[in-house]
């Protein structure tokens, strides 16, 4: 950029007082030494989406509220240009850990010919939650996987494999015999087991698509790794494989992309042994990250440059929805987007105040409402995610903000028609000053103490 930015927009949200339009200064030429420097010739990845996960236990929050009130929501949430815009969804295949109990899609032992497979339970919650959200975000896009096999596929019989944590109040009713470990297949893994497996998948796709909500792609199991008192499954690398050389050919036929995934350790073998494996390593076309699982994502780049990287799940806090969980979730943005990811997963979009599942984890979520009053609030979570995505465009591309005086604490992007964003925290308990240079372009700006930024150069 030759010449001093046209215009400059600036929004700021504290601890206080969220999503705070600011005078911007006015941009001069560079003069000096800034501290950041912003450069969208050097291009890191472009963004494929941000969004949510649709969970039971959403759709049953907001249906609390008056028809008006969740509509308003969905419409900030999706809406192009509105509030954060959601693009890119994930949804579970069966239960998971939000859902309001177990279930899967055929729950008869032994129906290897699926004869019982249904998602009638979903026409109640998830399909309305979906519908609702694609009516202001026609474009839409979505992916899934499931949190456990149907019961009788595992070698446990049952759909958890931990023990309900000791003062939970809960209960699962697995047996100590029955208990998983990391590190082996809970799966049971015949041939013909597996290759059921996969017609599940492709029943679960081909009903989705019945009812107008198309699902673009498919991850085979959430966290893989670990032994959960919700519904979970167990599988190795190597197990993996074999079921995605069932399960690669038959979303091939129905234009359905398969992830690696989700990968909850910081492994990079995991995914290393699966793209070796030569009946499933050519089906896979990305991986997906959660969790400490970013520990990673750097190598699964540089072991294979050519893959979609994505953040799965965001860490899901402890239900305070407080300040101090908003400024860790901003670490995790700056983690998985300077790492490489291509896509940005929040996880619960709305819970009861307190945000408790049927399993006894309380987390976080974007909205909160209070089944008492039938009213609700946006968390701090939500007005930073807002600030991630409000002003992208599809299309839009990381790009380097380089900083040599300790002022690392941003993420850039370039979009399509050429304007930069930039999103900064200041972590300081007092006002900060930062020089932000585009090209010949300088702006000079006071960061309020514990705060986010978000600025926007015009094109």
């Amino acid at each position: 950029m030759s010449a001093p930015a046209a215009s400059l927009t600036w929004v700021v949200t504290t601890q206080d007082a969220a999503w705070q339009p600011r005078e911007a200064p006015q941009p001069t030429r560079l003069a000096g030494m800034p501290d950041v420097m912003l450069r969208p010739d050097r291009v890191r990845q472009t963004m494929e989406g941000f969004g949510v996960c649709f969970n039971e236990l959403g759709w049953r929050a907001l249906s609390r509220l008056s028809a008006d009130d969740r509509d308003g929501i969905l419409h900030e949430l999706f809406a192009p240009g509105v509030g954060t815009g959601f693009t890119l969804c994930r949804m579970p295949i069966g239960a998971n850990d939000f859902s309001a109990d177990w279930y899967s899609y055929d729950e008869e032992p032994g129906d290897l010919a699926l004869e019982h497979f249904s998602i009638e339970r979903d026409r109640d919650t998830l399909v309305p939650f979906i519908r609702a959200a694609q009516k202001e975000q026609p474009a839409l896009r979505l992916w899934a996987s499931p949190w456990s096999p149907p019961s009788w596929m595992k070698t446990n019989g049952h759909y958890a494999a931990a023990l309900p944590w000791p003062g939970s109040g809960v209960e699962n009713g697995l047996r100590p015999d029955q208990v998983g470990r990391e590190g082996t297949d809970m799966m049971i893994q015949t041939p013909e087991n597996l290759a059921a497996y996969a017609r599940y998948f492709a029943r679960f796709i081909d009903d989705y698509r019945a009812e107008g909500i198309e699902i673009g792609m498919v991850m085979p199991q959430n966290e893989f790794n670990s032994a959960q008192v919700f519904p979970s499954c167990t599988w190795t690398p190597e197990g993996l494989a074999r079921f995605i050389a069932h399960l690669g050919p038959v979303m091939a036929e129905r234009g359905v992309e398969v992830f690696f995934g989700t990968q909850e350790r910081p492994a990079p073998s995991h995914l290393a042994t699966v793209l070796a494996d030569p009946d499933a390593g050519p089906w896979i076309r990305g991986a997906g990250f959660q969790w400490a699982g970013k520990g990673a994502i750097a190598d699964a780049r540089r072991i294979a440059p050519e893959l979609a990287l994505y953040q799965t799940e965001q860490e899901c806090g402890d239900g305070r929805n407080d300040w101090r969980f908003c400024r860790y979730a901003w670490s995790l943005m700056r983690r998985f987007i300077d790492d490489g990811a291509t896509a940005y997963t929040y996880w619960n979009l709305a819970l009861d105040e307190g945000g408790v599942s049927r399993w006894g984890w309380a987390q976080n979520s974007l909205v909160v409402v209070d089944p008492d009053t039938g009213r609700f609030r946006y968390t701090h979570e939500y007005h930073l995610m807002k600030h991630l995505t409000h002003f992208l465009q599809p299309g839009a591309q990381s790009i380097e903000a380089f900083s040599w005086t300790g002022y690392e604490n941003q993420l850039a992007f370039r979009n399509p028609d050429g304007s930069v964003v930039v999103v900064m925290q200041n972590d300081l308990a007092e006002e900060t000053t930062a020089t932000l240079a585009l090209g010949d372009t300088a702006v000079a700006v006071t960061l309020p103490a514990d705060s986010f930024s978000t600025f926007v150069f015009a094109a």
